[in-house]
C-alpha cells in the first residue's frame, strides 16, 4: 500500500473514468472506421497509458471508476501490482455517474479531479496545473476539449447542477458547463484546450505523435 503522504497533493483524489475494453462496447466512432476488435485494443492501450501516467505523476491517490463493474479480467489484470483503488460507476447516465463519483471522493478529500481515458495529450503537468488551481481556492477547474466537451473536471465541492441535463456527446457540453458554473457563482478556471481520441483521424494524429516522440508512448 502506498503511503498517502508521499503524494504531492495527499488530500486530493484523481478519478479515472473507464470502461472494460470489450469489443463493441468502447470507442464506437473509432470502431466504425477500424473495426470493433481494433478499437478495443486501442482503448485498452489508452486506458493503460492513462493509468500509468496518473500513477507515475504521484500527484494524489488514484481511483479507477469502471463501468459496468470491476470484475472484467482485463480490469483485474490492469490493477494487478498497481497502487490504485477501483470501484464501479453508479448512476443512470454519464452525468449522474460523474457526480456520484466526485461526491463519493469528496467525502474524505479536499478536492477531486475526474478524467477519462481517451486524451493521450494529457500530461502530469496538466494534472498538476488542475491540482494547483483547486488548492489555490478555485471551486471548479475544467480542461476543455477541441470537440466542445472537456477532458477534465475538478471540484472542491459537489455541484449536481454541473451534471444535470447536459447534452453529453455534443459540442454544447463545455458551453453548458460554463453557463452553470457562472450561474452558481463559482470561482472557475479553465486549462489549455486538449483533444480526445474518438475517430480514425484522431488515431492517426496520435500515432504520428508517438512516432515523433516515442518516449511518450505508453508501455
Amino acid at each position: 500500500m502506498t503511503d498517502v503522504a508521499s503524494y504531492r497533493y495527499p488530500a486530493g483524489r484523481l478519478l479515472i473514468f473507464a470502461r472494460a475494453p470489450v469489443a463493441g462496447a468502447v470507442k464506437r466512432r473509432l470502431a466504425a472506421g477500424i473495426g470493433v476488435e481494433a478499437a478495443a485494443r486501442v482503448y485498452g492501450e489508452l486506458l493503460r497509458g492513462t493509468l500509468d501516467m496518473a500513477l507515475q505523476a504521484r500527484l494524489a491517490p488514484v481511483e479507477l471508476c469502471v463501468t459496468p463493474d470491476t470484475s472484467h479480467p482485463a480490469i483485474l489484470s490492469l490493477l494487478d501490482g498497481r497502487a490504485v483503488a477501483a470501484r464501479a460507476q453508479r448512476g443512470a447516465d454519464l452525468g449522474q455517474r460523474m457526480y456520484t463519483a466526485l461526491q463519493q471522493a469528496l467525502r474524505t478529500a479536499e478536492f477531486a479531479l475526474l478524467i477519462g481515458t481517451d486524451c493521450p495529450a494529457m500530461t502530469e503537468d496538466y494534472l498538476d496545473q488542475a491540482c494547483r488551481e483547486l488548492r489555490s481556492g478555485r471551486d471548479l477547474v475544467v480542461g476543455p476539449a477541441e470537440d466542445g466537451g472537456y477532458v477534465l473536471i475538478g471540484a472542491r465541492h459537489g455541484y449536481s447542477e454541473l451534471f444535470e441535463s447536459i447534452p453529453w456527446g455534443t459540442t454544447e457540453v463545455l458551453p453548458a458547463t460554463r453557463e452553470r458554473a457562472q450561474s452558481l457563482g463559482l470561482r472557475y478556471a479553465e486549462l489549455p484546450v486538449l483533444w480526445d481520441l474518438d475517430t480514425p483521424a484522431d488515431l492517426a494524429r496520435w500515432r504520428a505523435q508517438q512516432h515523433t516522440h516515442p518516449e511518450e508512448s505508453p508501455p
